[in-house]
């Protein structure tokens, strides 16, 4: 049972790659937060991305507050 487990969670994670690389995801020698964790969320969204989702982060730098002067 935990073969088959394994067996379709690879598949799932192939399927998910895939995906990515017909999306061009992995042409990119500059990636950015966003970048990677677009391409994280397409490997795991995996057959769901054939289904319509496009999965997409926005990453926004933190607040940090400017120093005194």
């Amino acid at each position: 049972m935990t073969r088959i487990l394994a067996l379709l969670i690879v598949v799932w994670l192939v399927i998910g790659a895939l995906a990515a690389y017909q999306r061009d995801y992995f042409t990119d020698n500059d990636t950015n937060c966003a970048e990677a964790s677009n391409i994280a969320l397409t490997i795991v969204a995996g057959p769901l991305n054939y289904f319509g989702v496009n999965p997409k982060v926005k990453c926004k730098a933190p607040n940090v507050p400017e120093p005194s002067q």
